[in-house]
């Protein structure tokens, strides 16, 4: 009878595992973002210059966000007007609708990861 020993370094594994996903996570909010700043109303673009996509490795969480004093009126004021296609809940929206995506491209990072 043939004896087969394997050798399994998880630690090397893990980590290369844990960048992966974190980089997915940074390309899903990035991706968030894009579809967001399609979508964010329009004066004189500082609104959506000012859109950020970053993430804690640590926690492997993503934060989207818009810094201009009036990002957050913009976003949860429902009766204002704005040009087509432009709309508030700009962000939450943008979200939501993605999910699947981002998803999806978490996974590719990890899959691309485990070639």
């Amino acid at each position: 009878m043939a004896q087969v020993r394997v050798r399994f370094n998880g630690a090397p594994v893990a980590r290369k595992l844990r960048a992966a996903a974190a980089r997915g996570v940074f390309l899903g909010a990035e991706h968030v973002l894009g579809v967001s700043d399609d979508r964010v109303p329009l004066d004189e673009d500082a609104l959506q210059r000012s859109g950020m996509a970053s993430v804690d490795e640590a926690t492997l969480t993503a934060m989207v966000s818009y810094n201009t004093p009036y990002a957050v009126r913009q976003h949860e004021e429902l009766t204002w007007r704005h040009a087509p296609g432009r709309t508030a809940k700009y962000l939450e929206n943008s979200l939501n609708e993605e999910r699947a995506q981002v998803d999806a491209i978490i996974a590719a990072q990890i899959r691309r990861a485990l070639r």
